[in-house]
């Protein structure tokens, strides 16, 4: 996991604890970063088994 990886997965993590899920706008706000480089980012994390994405209840899963 990349330096990155790791500061969307904790963004991520941290909004999730408390019910919120973040918005690409806020991703981007936090991060500095394009869009494209944080669904990169999360594609990785995605496929490393770090995050799953409920389609039913629209919410991020920590694995």
């Amino acid at each position: 996991m990349t330096d990155f990886e790791r500061k969307v997965y904790r963004i991520i993590f941290n909004m999730t604890r408390f019910g919120k899920n973040p918005s690409m706008e806020q991703l981007k706000r936090k991060t500095g970063k394009d869009e494209q480089t944080i669904r990169a980012a999360v594609k990785n994390l995605m496929r490393q088994r770090k995050l799953m994405w409920d389609k039913k209840k629209r919410i991020w899963i920590i694995i």
